[in-house]
């Protein structure tokens, strides 16, 4: 395919490592922009696509077949390295979303649009150039957007800033709101960001507790630790999936084997159109948090109304 070959090419001149110099790198940065093996470079067109709209242009103009289960693979090894390159923008419609947002997409940045224009044609060194010096300017400039709709956290004094996203602004009220009404005290020992999910983990106290932290991603969203009762709140923050059901409990008791502290299970959602959506689907004797009124709980049955069980 002799458009392949070019953006192949092109890559090459942009200065991308080798690894971005692929196939797939190739194809992907083909169909973002519209362009099938016999346009001309100069038609190209700037559209946003989502990885699953990418896949499906690469089959249906290249004939060129992936399956779904690539899809953490263009991700991470084609569009990540893009983005930092200054060639596409992450969800420039809409740079709110949460970084696993299903509607999460991308789109040529405008220079980048202009050097496609360009090439094979005489004005190709100069719009080359041209991208050269301003692309680390774009990456910034966008980064700065980003950081703006960041969500911000404040525990114990210090400012943390969460990554885009209703699921991180939930957790955000679950500490605000949440933490002093009913763990008044309690330490945060982990809480996990959709970008970072090592930002806030106090490895030190989850030992002690023998709480297997290297396990991380399988700590509920959020971990509050009462020492003065010998308590953890294991909370998870609910907006698309994840609350604490039978199933869950089940797997973070076995996780938590080893550790000697009372467990108090809560699940979290923003408000009751989203908690009806899972109310079959909650565990009995465990209790539900709406943000939108945020000095109530509903409470799940049983004996153990906000009362730790072991």
């Amino acid at each position: 395919m002799d458009k392949l070959i070019e953006a192949r090419a092109l890559l090459s001149a942009l200065g991308l490592p080798t690894a971005q110099q692929s196939e797939m790198s190739g194809l992907t940065l083909l169909v973002l922009a519209g362009l099938s093996e016999n346009d001309t470079w100069a038609v190209a067109t700037r559209r946003s696509l989502r990885v699953h709209d990418i896949l499906t242009e690469i089959k249906t103009r290249y004939g060129r077949a992936y399956a779904e289960n690539t899809r953490e693979t263009v991700r991470r090894q084609v569009l990540h390295q893009f983005e930092q390159a200054g060639i596409v923008l992450r969800n420039p419609d809409d740079p709110t979303l949460a970084t696993n947002s299903p509607r999460t997409h991308y789109a040529l940045t405008e220079a980048m649009l202009k050097v496609l224009h360009a090439y094979g044609s005489s004005d190709w060194e100069t719009q080359l150039a041209a991208f050269r010096d301003i692309s680390g300017a774009l990456f910034e400039l966008y980064q700065r957007d980003r950081q703006q709709n960041r969500v911000p956290l404040m525990h114990q004094g210090q400012t943390y800033q969460l990554s885009p996203g209703e699921h991180n602004k939930l957790q955000a009220a679950v500490i605000a709101e949440f933490g002093p009404r009913f763990a008044p005290g309690a330490k945060l020992l982990y809480l996990g960001d959709s970008e970072n999910k090592r930002l806030i983990i106090d490895e030190e106290e989850l030992a002690r507790l023998n709480i297997p932290f290297t396990h991380h991603d399988k700590l509920p969203d959020i971990v509050l630790y009462d020492e003065t009762v010998n308590t953890l709140y294991l909370i998870e923050a609910v907006t698309s999936h994840g609350p604490v059901s039978h199933k869950r409990r089940v797997e973070l008791e076995r996780m938590l084997v080893r550790c000697e502290a009372g467990r108090i299970y809560v699940s979290a959602f923003p408000d009751f159109a989203t908690f009806r959506g899972f109310i079959t689907e909650i565990a009995w004797e465990t209790e539900v948090w709406l943000s939108e009124i945020p000095a109530h709980l509903i409470h799940f049955d049983g004996d153990h109304y906000l009362s730790p069980r072991k």
